[in-house]
């Protein structure tokens, strides 16, 4: 028997391990069994449909074969002497390189528990001995696809969201039921370490309160999606806001109404720079005292406002002076209506 097996070595970097599944031309398929005898007419079979295919005597084999070739599926068998099938799908599936390969186990247990122990071990199926090349490749072909779907829809959704970052839009996937923070895109990174001083797998706890408080709200009993209210943290002239976007993951991990689920969260950060500019222009202000009359503007008095820039309300009271004498004014409402009537765009930003 000929076949397309590597001999053993360490793991090949990852710039000369083969190509994945949808740039390859023909399917790699891992056969794993001790009997050279049971692999034989199996091999010739899948060769035949034209699979390209690698075997595994044992287990340690099966490891390394897999390190090495990254196959897009593995027929692996259950009973082998020193390292069985369950431990090696089970070492498989702790490697995120290889958790996602699909696995069917071949056996001649037909014993409950057995089979039991193969799914619980990572398997997705499994097929009887004596192997029947047919009902194999069958199998097979099912798994394959879904594992080509579910990779090709991994890679879209990784892209886009790395799209968003070049739009100004950040993106984080938080797990509601323990609050973990299990993916963030650079931007997100960034925002959050500087709004909230965290990290992950830390899902800031303004954002975790706000999450699990809108999730029950968000289908209606329609059935219609509804997006909840944003949440928005202040940063000075910028603010940063959070959108629940949609669930991700798999619903199965979810209650029926999304709660402790998976969710995909959108965040854009604005800023109120331009404003600012307009203001000091506009009434030739420094760019402190621009900033304590946009704040007037939203209505904080001196004390929120010496809290925002870190400056006592005895200074932002000195600074307001400034401002009324250079507007020609005398009351803070007043600079207000006249910020608001040179510069337009502070309308939106009236608190």
């Amino acid at each position: 028997m000929r076949s397309t097996d590597i001999p053993d070595r360490h793991p090949l970097p990852p710039s000369l391990r083969p190509a994945p599944l949808q740039q390859r031309q023909a399917l790699v398929v891992l056969v794993v069994d001790d009997v050279p005898d049971n692999v034989a007419p199996l091999h010739d079979a899948l060769d035949e449909a034209g699979y390209e295919v690698l075997v595994a005597l044992d287990g340690e084999s099966a490891l390394r074969r897999t390190a090495q070739a990254l196959p897009d599926v593995i027929l692996l068998d259950a009973v082998m002497p020193g390292m069985d099938g369950f431990e090696v799908a089970r070492r498989l599936k702790s490697d995120p390189l290889t958790a996602a390969i699909p696995i069917i186990f071949m056996t001649g247990l037909t014993e409950t528990e057995h089979l039991v122990a193969a799914l619980d071990a990572g398997g997705v199926d499994y097929v009887t001995k004596p192997i029947k090349p047919r009902e194999v490749m069958a199998r097979m072909g099912v798994h394959l696809r879904t594992a080509r779907h579910a990779m090709e829809g991994a890679v879209e959704r990784e892209q886009a969201r790395h799209a968003l970052d070049a739009f100004g839009y950040a993106t984080i996937t938080v797990r509601e039921h323990d609050g973990r923070l299990m993916w963030q895109t650079p931007l997100a990174r960034e925002l959050l370490q500087r709004y909230c001083g965290t990290q992950a797998p830390e899902t800031p706890a303004l954002v975790l309160q706000w999450l699990r408080r809108h999730v029950p709200a968000i289908v209606s009993t329609e059935g219609q999606a509804q997006e909840p209210p944003r949440l928005t943290l202040e940063d000075g002239p910028r603010r940063l806001t959070f959108r629940l976007h949609l669930q991700v993951g798999d619903p199965a991990d979810a209650s029926p109404n999304g709660e402790g689920g998976d969710w995909l969260i959108v965040m854009q950060e604005t800023s109120d720079a331009a404003v600012l500019e307009a203001l000091a222009q506009a009434f030739g202000l420094t760019a402190r005292e621009a900033e304590v009359l946009y704040w007037v503007v939203k209505g904080k008095i001196n004390r929120d406002i010496g809290d925002i820039l870190g400056s006592s309300p005895a200074t932002v009271k000195k600074h307001l002076e400034r401002i009324h004498a250079k507007l020609g004014v005398e009351t803070r409402t007043a600079a207000a209506a006249m910020a608001i009537n040179r510069v337009p765009m502070l309308q939106s930003q009236r608190g």
